[in-house]
């Protein structure tokens, strides 16, 4: 498993409950309290978004909300910097497609 258990700005992943999270229609667990990205990565998901462009993926690269690479479409909310944003039970999350569009 990959899960980041020390973010370099928010510190040490506490032991916590497991939250259910559904990503792109697939059901994923993550632990309440952790990233989004984090969850993702443990869950084995490392393409966040598609580049407007060249249609070329991005995931997690800066790892502190400044890049925007880890951005994602949630409860359709675009732009989500999923690396600095915690999960909670239910989230519907999406693989964003350039820069995203409101549900």
């Amino acid at each position: 498993m990959n899960r980041i258990v020390d973010h370099p700005i928010l510190g040490p992943l506490s032991e916590a409950e497991v939250v259910h999270i559904i990503v792109d229609g697939v059901p994923f667990t993550a632990r309440k309290g952790e990233m989004i990205a984090s969850a993702l990565i443990a869950n084995g998901k490392s393409t966040f978004r598609k580049t407007v462009k060249r249609n070329e993926p991005r995931g997690i690269y800066c790892g502190i909300g400044r890049c925007t690479d880890c951005v994602m479409t949630v409860n359709g909310i675009p732009n989500v910097r999923t690396c600095v944003t915690a999960v909670e039970e239910g989230m519907v999350i999406e693989t964003q497609m350039g820069s995203g569009e409101w549900q």
